[in-house]
């Protein structure tokens, strides 16, 4: 029997602004955080496995972005889960469309659908040592 997905925490937020470069720049003075063209990355341990390192994205986007379409929300909740395909199918049968198909990168797996009062939800299954080796990386620079 194949194990049924869930969410396991957030794993990014998402937010559109007039000017996302300023607003990053804000963010970074005021409150120190470390950011990037993709916005702040932060780190935390998980409480099943305090050892594991997992990450959570904080972006800002422009308002003129596509990414938060079809949803006219000018934010987007990103949730870990486990076990994706087991959750859409789940939701599937529950009579929830998707609205992409499940698209896998080196950083783990994503797929997009709306809650019932039409927010864009992105559901993420992490590869979190891509994102370790990327900070790693800053870090060194």
């Amino acid at each position: 029997m194949m194990a049924k997905g869930r969410i396991t925490g957030i794993g990014g937020v998402f937010f559109q602004c007039d000017d996302p470069n300023k607003m990053r720049e804000w963010y970074a003075e005021n409150f120190g955080l470390t950011t990037d063209e993709y916005g702040a990355l932060f780190e935390f341990r998980k409480a099943t496995d305090p050892d594991k390192v997992a990450y959570l994205q904080w972006s800002t986007m422009s308002r003129n972005s596509d990414h938060f379409k079809p949803s006219k929300s000018p934010f987007m909740i990103n949730y870990r889960v486990e076990n994706i395909e087991a959750l859409v199918e789940q939701l599937q049968a529950s009579g929830h469309e998707m609205l992409d198909e499940i698209a896998v990168y080196d950083y783990g797996k994503f797929v997009h659908l709306l809650d019932p009062e039409g927010n864009k939800i992105e559901l993420w299954e992490p590869v979190d040592r891509v994102f370790t080796e990327y900070s790693q990386g800053r870090a060194n620079k």
